[in-house]
């Protein structure tokens, strides 16, 4: 009996020590954007890095910005990370990380060894997101002091979020979806640029988000393509929305269809699925695409159209389909022709479905996929019209 009360008694203890890695706020830098870019042999870190004390003034912006930013280089990330300590006075902490911006030489000479590192931190969690520096280097995006949000690392990250639910030429990529993509075949990786509109220099002070338009301001822009882990070219928005559309990405858009004499129609996609297939056909592969939408009627500009003619909005979901099919047929040409690799998955598709065939293909996947033939179906079904029948248009004098 002693000896089961002494067995409790030490478990209790166990139960009863605390966290032993613990760390108090006060002796941490908390780490919210992350830039690395490349010059020459060395690695350029910047760490956007909270100020704790302006962040607790909830009611008025203080004297100082709300972050603060390091910036060392090194040989390699970790060792230009370390570098830090010599002006930063607490440790970096970096679960909390919102954003993580490459550099776009960087990326052009390869990110392995980027997420080689990031992979390996155990204090890293996976769940920010990854962009790619367009026409600019990863630590002027960093140093933008944005004025919706107090931290600028949260206003990309919500940007981002909101973007690719809404507008769609976006595409939210945490470090897990990164390295998924980068370890499978038949795919490449697809990370969204980010560039730095206005005055750089005004947009590094308290000057750019005390006025009502910022001279300088974020703003996510194209889609960057890689082969393996290289940057290889962009995709402009019309085009980054087509690949979205084909790779079953986009949650929420907006269709422009002319009208007969004049204005625009505006389709307000709320749902859209794709069925992306790579079949055999007489020893060759042919892929297939087939998208199903749906979409309100958002906005008419045009004259004399009669909303609730069912033979009227057939013609406006045969229109929003011809414009969908245009823009995918357009987009798929471009990067098979222009960059030569399958960033949609046509591959992938294949070595899903058939894997013995394409065992034999996949060492010259990226020949034979500037060749293979693609079938485009589209399909649109307008669901209501709005809370008005015909458009006000209809009642003016011409």
């Amino acid at each position: 009996m002693k000896f089961k009360k002494m067995l409790l008694f030490a478990v209790v203890l166990l139960l009863l020590s605390g966290c032993w890695n613990r760390r108090e706020l006060n002796t941490i830098a908390i780490q919210v954007g992350l830039g690395i870019d490349k010059e020459g042999d060395q690695y350029v870190v910047t760490s956007q890095i909270v100020n704790p004390s302006q962040i607790a003034m909830l009611m008025s912006k203080g004297d100082k910005t709300p972050v603060m930013t390091y910036q060392e280089k090194g040989h390699t990330i970790i060792e230009a990370i370390r570098r830090m300590t010599t002006a930063v006075p607490r440790r970096i902490y970096s679960s909390h990380l919102r954003i993580l911006v490459i550099g776009e030489e960087l990326a052009k000479e390869g990110i392995g060894e980027v997420l080689d590192l990031l992979s390996r931190d155990h204090e890293m969690r996976t769940d920010f997101y990854i962009t790619v520096a367009k026409d600019a280097k990863a630590g002027d995006i960093l140093k933008v002091l944005t004025a919706l949000e107090d931290i600028p690392a949260n206003q990309l990250f919500n940007s981002l979020e909101l973007s690719d639910k809404q507008w769609a030429p976006t595409i939210s990529v945490t470090l897990d979806q990164l390295l998924s993509d980068l370890s499978s075949e038949g795919i490449e990786v697809k990370l969204t640029g980010i560039s730095v509109e206005g005055n750089q220099q005004v947009g590094e002070t308290k000057a750019n988000y005390e006025q009502i338009d910022p001279e300088a301001k974020l703003k996510f822009k194209g889609i960057a393509l890689f082969h393996q882990d290289r940057l290889i070219g962009w995709l402009d928005e019309q085009q980054s929305r087509a690949l979205h559309y084909i790779i079953g990405k986009v949650h929420r858009t907006i269709e422009e269809i002319s009208c007969k004499n004049d204005g625009k129609i505006s389709i307000d996609i709320f749902s859209a699925k794709s069925q992306l297939k790579t079949k055999m056909h007489k020893g060759n592969p042919v892929g297939e695409v087939h998208i199903e939408a749906q979409g309100n009627v958002a906005d008419v500009q045009c004259k004399h159209l009669t909303i609730t003619n069912t033979k009227t909005i057939r013609k406006i979901e045969k229109k929003t389909e011809e414009e969908i099919k245009q823009e995918v047929e357009k987009v798929l040409s471009n990067v098979q022709q222009d960059y030569r690799v399958d960033a949609f998955g046509f591959g992938k598709a294949l070595y899903r479905d058939d894997y013995k065939n394409w065992k034999k293909i996949k060492k010259h996947w990226k020949e034979t996929f500037t060749e293979l033939p693609i079938k485009t179906t589209v399909d649109v079904k307008i669901r209501r019209t709005g809370t008005i029948n015909n458009p006000p248009l209809n009642k003016l004098e011409d």
